[in-house]
Parts: structure tokens; sequence; C-alpha cells
């Protein structure tokens, strides 16, 4: 939940991969594909879920979609999707696409933070903190898609 302090430059400027044939060092020509999911309870607002080691802000990569929450302790069911997120500087270190979905989990389960969440807690839509990444615009997309619902 908390901003890099570096300012994002060509997200893929410094960022290399070996080849698994040669070995030799190259830039990715594709987007690494992550996932976001909103969780959120009218009455509690949005679940957000800082790591707890660095990088902050980020889930951790090669998840599921099914287990993108499992750090939370929370029954979660997809809901559907809330859209697709490529600006190639939405992270600082390398250009990321990330799937992002809409969740929901009973009211009477309670959030807990896994061993890679420093914390797991709901913040209404009105007082968030500090957002990493592009997570703020994905949040406001969720918002403007809630208040459309009658």
């Amino acid at each position: 939940m908390k901003q890099h302090q570096t300012k994002p430059q060509s997200a893929s400027a410094s960022f290399t991969v070996a080849c698994p044939g040669c070995g030799m060092a190259s830039k990715p020509r594709n987007p690494f594909p992550t996932v976001d999911v909103v969780l959120y309870r009218e009455t509690e607002g949005i679940l957000l879920i800082e790591r707890r080691n660095p990088p902050h802000g980020e889930a951790e990569r090669d998840r599921r979609v099914a287990s993108a929450l499992e750090e939370t302790g929370l029954d979660v069911r997809l809901e559907g999707l809330l859209g697709v997120y490529s600006d190639p500087d939405r992270d600082p270190r390398f250009h990321t696409l990330s799937v992002a979905f809409i969740a929901s989990a009973e009211e009477n389960q309670t959030p807990q933070a896994g061993d890679d969440a420093g914390l797991a807690r709901f913040f209404p839509l009105d007082s968030l903190p500090e957002l990493a990444f592009d997570h703020r615009r994905i949040i406001d997309d969720f918002a403007k898609k809630l208040s459309a619902i009658p």
C-alpha cells in the first residue's frame, strides 16, 4: 500500500532475463502477467493487503487467480472481471499486465494477514491510504462501476 520511492522510468529499462537456451541476457518483450482482486464490503470498504517483505504493495508473483487472496485467510469468490491494466509504467521495475477481478467473501469472515502479508484490513473508499503502482486507478474504476449499480 506504500508508494515506491523511486520515480518510474521506462518499465523495462534495467530489467533483463537470461535465455534458458544460451544464458544470454535480454530484455523481455512481453509484460509479466499479474492479478489484482478487488474485494469490497458495503459496511467496511475495500480490502487492502500490504506485503510484509519488499516490494511492498505487490502480491507475490507466480500465484494462480484462484489463490490470489490466500494471504487474507478469507474464502473468496470471484464475481467477475473489472479490467485489464497494462500501462508500461504501472510498475517501476518492469512492464506488467494485470487482470483485475471483483470478488466477494462472507461478511462473517475476518481477514488475517498470512505469512507474506504485513497487513490485511478493510478501508472505506473515501479514506484510503497511499497505494502502490496503479492500484488507485483500479479502485477508482471499481468505485465508478459500483456507483453505476442501481
